[in-house]
């Protein structure tokens, strides 16, 4: 069985509680988001000053310029209906109601067709403690969406299971899955799943190998990508919430193993969440000149934070991690565009270099560049497309070559 096939690569994933969700919420989230960068960033100077970028005015405007065009046309990517950690515990009918409320109204927006690209929902652990719960929720959710749909499936969806530590933790949802896909008459494969990496037993099993690779093999060709949760793994080794954040040693290595076990397996790996919100301290109708500033700091340094964790997974190799808030939206976009649009000339040189002397390696400035970095080149342009940081004809001017070419080129080795 293969996974789900995917046409891009999302840059993010929007969490929010099952409770909150409704068909519009996609399009509630970009009008939240605009309008704090109108409010908070109104111009080129407040923009660059916000995420201290100090790129020429050309390029600045055009980072600016894409990043009010998402968050106006596709301002959410890929959205999770929580009913895990952005939920919490409630009563069984509290649950059982929400999870009927919010599949119809996932239902009324497929039926609308404003449903974002990537879509699905996260249940509670299949960890004893929670497994009866997750179950009911998954049972309600799928039976009522798909009554709701006539058994028509979105396009990218998923189930999310969190703390993972078991495979036959990933084995028990996938037969659920496969139970469902078989009433409704669908596909078999047509139901993804994504596995959450939140606990020092998903990378190590019980003799001390790594389980990684087995949890994913468990998926029986569902797993579409596995998100890493930073603040449940670090506290679960100990390290004091203080200590606790993205870029602790801890966090580094977990997501070398993710990306040396995973990456090579096509499962998508995805980013843990920036806690610090962009949001303003001061509500009150008519705030003074010192709370209008002491504002637009927690704005810009949420905001400044958000962007520098965003570049620095994307440089790492996790081209998706989490947002939270709807004003987490701007920096999300900003940091996605001014990662891909700096780079974008030179690497596009050096891929010209490269395939005007494809047989041999090549020397573009003072890089050596051989099949191994054309390759990653290839992936760098690929996934800007993807993401909207270029258009087919800005690649075919920077690098000669249309979207299609670029999209089934490879080098070998």
């Amino acid at each position: 069985m293969s996974a789900p096939s995917q046409s891009r690569t999302p840059v993010h994933v929007v969490y929010g509680g099952a409770h909150l969700f409704s068909s519009d919420t996609p399009q509630k989230l970009g009008k939240i988001a605009l309008r704090s960068l109108e409010t908070y960033a109104p111009d080129l100077h407040e923009f660059a000053a916000a995420f201290g970028l100090d790129e020429d005015k050309k390029l600045l405007q055009t980072i600016y310029k894409k990043t009010v065009d998402k968050l106006t046309n596709e301002p959410v990517e890929d959205l999770r209906i929580d009913f895990e950690d952005g939920y919490g515990f409630r009563l069984n009918d509290e649950e059982d109601a929400d999870a009927r409320r919010a599949s119809s109204e996932l239902a009324k927006g497929f039926a609308k067709k404003s449903i974002t690209p990537f879509c699905g929902f996260r249940i509670k652990s299949l960890a004893p403690e929670t497994r009866d719960r997750a179950v009911r929720t998954f049972n309600i959710f799928f039976e009522n969406f798909l009554s709701k749909t006539k058994n028509k499936l979105p396009a990218n969806f998923v189930v999310t299971l969190p703390k993972v530590s078991h495979r036959d933790e990933v084995a028990e949802l996938c037969r659920r899955i496969a139970r469902v896909e078989h009433d409704a008459q669908l596909a078999p494969g047509s139901i993804g799943i994504e596995i959450m990496i939140e606990t020092p037993r998903a990378f190590l099993d019980e003799k001390g190998r790594v389980a990684l690779g087995d949890l994913v093999a468990a998926s029986n060709g569902r797993c579409t990508s596995a998100h890493f949760g930073a603040y449940d793994y670090t506290s679960a080794l100990g390290i004091s919430a203080a200590h606790q954040h993205l870029r602790h040693p801890a966090c580094d290595f977990a997501r070398q193993m993710m990306l040396l076990a995973l990456s090579p397996l096509g499962v998508r790996l995805v980013d843990s969440v920036t806690t610090r919100m962009p949001v303003a301290l001061h509500k009150d109708a008519k705030l003074t000149e010192e709370q209008k500033s002491e504002n637009r700091q927690s704005v810009h340094g949420g905001w400044r934070e958000h962007f520098e964790n965003v570049s620095a997974s994307m440089a790492n190799g996790f081209y998706q991690s989490w947002d939270l808030h709807p004003n987490q939206l701007v920096a999300r976009y900003a940091a996605v565009y001014a990662f891909f649009l700096r780079s974008r000339d030179h690497d596009a040189e050096r891929l010209r270099g490269f395939i005007e002397k494809s047989t041999k390696a090549n020397l573009t400035g003072n890089t050596f560049d051989d099949a191994a970095s054309a390759n990653g080149l290839i992936n760098f342009f690929r996934l800007g497309v993807d993401c909207g940081a270029f258009t087919p004809a800005e690649i075919k001017k920077t690098t000669g070559m249309s979207s299609s070419e670029l999209k089934n080129m490879r080098f070998g080795f």
